[in-house]
């Protein structure tokens, strides 16, 4: 026979730092999920709080407010089992800080009471595995499972116990495991394993607070699925949607939740990026429910687009701004940047400026203005030309003085100085007065490529308030604007011009875009090897390049087009040269300049800001590298297998 439970997925938006805010939620979904008869409604980890909270959890205050809104959410659970998340306080035991201990904490309550006290220590059930790479920190604040076991003279094992609740008279014996708790492959513990050796478990609940990365959806679903397909017991993830952010990075959080049958198969799933109070029914004796659902694969550009537009829309109001102010070139970033804020604010909350110098060519000015016809925003031109003059004018007519050698002596701005000066004068100048008169904040269109090696003028075109664009390799900049044009605004609003023309800062004769100038970045090969410096699990350095280039394999390990490396390098001086230029740049005053970068808007598996910490050590080379570079250099190719 038959035992069906309706259980409610509470995919809510969480507010980082705001429990009453998410306790009204909580409340609300609460009461929706009476009036649709669930058994039990779930919601996510650190549902109460936020997750992403910074040092914020160093207030004992917070703390107990904490406590006070997860009370709340207690007493409402009559007539049904309510799973949350919140902050878990044991205020006469301490952290390895010294501070009141915390745990990252799963609560169970059902008819004004928390369940699973009569087989653990504390009323809730707490994190075991705390991720410290990446974006978290929880061990900076948490005390895990793993660190009470011993202090308890118990295993983590024998800590792992199945919660028994009650419905509809019969007992369900919930594992109850919070986010990284279901990705032990790396770890030597295995929290859903210990459960079952516990148990048995009839239902599992991973409620978790796991921000959107490309691709992250498609591999948790395979790993879920072969969890459940090994323990046989149907499972429900729980995830919230949202924005939060620990100061440099802002993450999205897609939602994505799902249920599991007991064959590993998704039975049902919620939308992503969209609130939703869901109800499935579930039978615990089959291990059956709906049938399968596709789940979102999470990979394409159309979800590049999703956790754009939504990160853009949910953060600006976080920071009290609502019109932005965008300085368009031309060229492919900046018109991608304002379809985006355009689409988000609408045309009349968008002010978009032109400001050329005498480097502008016709072409860029004209697709400037086609853009901002084509989008129907606010447009402005002010040519900067005679301000830049006037300020190198200043720097080099006035004179300095050598107050203890009784001297003087001019400066002199070169012509690169003169690029810098045209940046900033954009920026800091204009940009920055137009978004104070127009009572908003301009934007910072940089892309990956470009954060990476530094090809951005500080306080220049690396000002802004937000970086939309600056976990976009450029390649993805140019298939975003695709899918702009054909999915978003169904119609070409930016110009086709603008995709075919060649990159260009237009700064100087030597960046002629009409006679086919440009960066000296090249995007197809040197985004990927970028990427490898950046976002391989294992980061490449130069050791590995080299090595990978003498082995022939280069394109193959980085993904970019086979046979491109030998176009662009005609021997190994010539290819050593590009890499050293890069690397240095990467590892030198880049990083200074990505320090004082705007925050940036999370898409990739590694984002600048605090997911890629760095220390400002300068530039180094490998033994390795310099050995190898030395033999290639002198016609000694290694060879394959001569254990390098």
């Amino acid at each position: 026979m038959a035992f069906l439970i309706k259980i409610a997925l509470g995919q809510m938006e969480v507010v980082s730092g705001r429990p009453d805010l998410n306790t009204r939620t909580m409340l609300d979904m609460i009461g929706q999920a009476r009036r649709m008869d669930a058994d039990m409604v779930i919601f996510p980890e650190m549902a109460v709080p936020g997750y992403l909270l910074g040092d914020t959890w160093e207030q004992r205050s917070f703390l107990r407010d904490c406590e006070e809104y997860g009370r709340r959410v207690v007493a409402a659970s009559s007539g049904l089992c309510v799973l949350f998340g919140n902050v878990g306080v044991d205020w006469n035991r301490t952290g390895d800080d010294g501070r009141v201990r915390k745990y990252n904490a799963f609560f169970v309550a059902q008819n004004g009471s928390l369940c699973g006290g009569d087989n653990f220590p504390y009323p809730f059930r707490i994190k075991s595995l705390q991720p410290n790479y990446r974006e978290f920190e929880d061990t900076r604040h948490f005390y895990s499972l793993r660190k009470l076991a011993p202090e308890l003279g118990k295993s983590a094992e024998d800590l792992s116990q199945p919660v028994v609740i009650n419905i509809a008279g019969r007992q369900v014996r919930l594992g109850c495991i919070l986010c990284e708790d279901g990705w032990s492959d790396d770890y030597s513990f295995k929290p859903m394993a210990a459960l079952c050796r516990n148990g048995p478990v009839d239902l599992f609940v991973n409620i978790s607070s796991s921000p959107f990365t490309l691709g992250k959806n498609n591999k948790r679903n395979r790993v879920f699925s072969r969890q459940v397909g090994e323990t046989g017991v149907p499972l429900v993830y729980v995830n919230n949607v949202g924005i939060q952010n620990n100061g440099k990075t802002v993450y999205t959080f897609d939602g994505c939740s799902t249920v599991y049958n007991s064959g590993g198969e998704a039975v049902a799933c919620c939308p992503a990026f969209t609130p939703q109070l869901k109800a499935v029914d579930l039978d615990l004796d089959a291990g059956g429910g709906p049938p399968p659902v596709t789940v979102p694969d999470g990979r394409e550009t159309d979800s590049i687009y999703q956790a754009l537009s939504y990160g853009i829309s949910r953060f600006l109001p976080s920071i009290g701004i609502e019109r932005v102010v965008i300085g368009i070139s031309g060229g492919i970033d900046s018109a991608v940047s304002a379809a985006l804020y355009t689409r988000v604010l609408g045309p009349d909350n968008v002010l978009l400026a032109n400001m050329p110098s005498i480097y502008n060519s016709r072409t860029t000015r004209g697709l400037a203005d086609r853009l901002a016809r084509n989008l129907g925003c606010l447009y402005t031109v002010i040519p900067i030309q005679e301000a830049v003059e006037y300020t190198i004018g200043q720097i080099s007519r006035t004179p300095v003085v050598s107050l203890r050698e009784g001297r003087e002596f001019n400066l002199n701005v070169t012509s690169f100085m003169a690029e810098n000066i045209q940046a900033r004068d954009r920026s800091a100048r204009i940009l920055a007065g137009l978004a104070a008169a127009f009572g908003g904040g301009f934007t910072c269109n940089a892309n990956k490529s470009e954060m990476t090696v530094g090809y951005s003028t500080l306080y220049g075109d690396l000002a802004g308030f937000f970086a939309a664009l600056a976990d976009l390799w450029k390649h993805q900049v140019y298939d975003l604007a695709g899918y702009l044009n054909e999915h978003v605004y169904r119609g070409e609003v930016i110009p086709r011009e603008i995709m075919e023309l060649v990159p260009s800062a237009e700064l100087s004769p030597e960046q002629a875009v009409d006679q086919g100038k440009g960066d000296p970045i090249v995007y197809p090969y040197h985004d990927y090897l970028f990427k490898a410096f950046v976002e391989h699990w294992n980061r490449a350095t130069p050791e590995d390049i080299l090595e990978w280039y003498d082995r022939g394999v280069l394109e193959e390990k980085l993904g970019c087009r086979p046979g491109l490396v030998k176009e662009l390098f005609g021997g190994p001086e010539e290819f050593i040269g590009d890499l050293e230029r890069w690397w240095k740049a990467y590892t030198g005053m880049a990083v200074a300049k990505r320090i004082q970068a705007p925050p940036v808007l999370a898409v990739s598996r590694r984002v600048f800001g605090f997911d890629h910490r760095e220390a400002q050590n300068g530039p180094y080379f490998t033994a390795g590298y310099l050995e190898l570079k030395k033999k290639l250099l002198s016609g000694k190719s290694c060879e394959p297998g001569d254990g390098r």
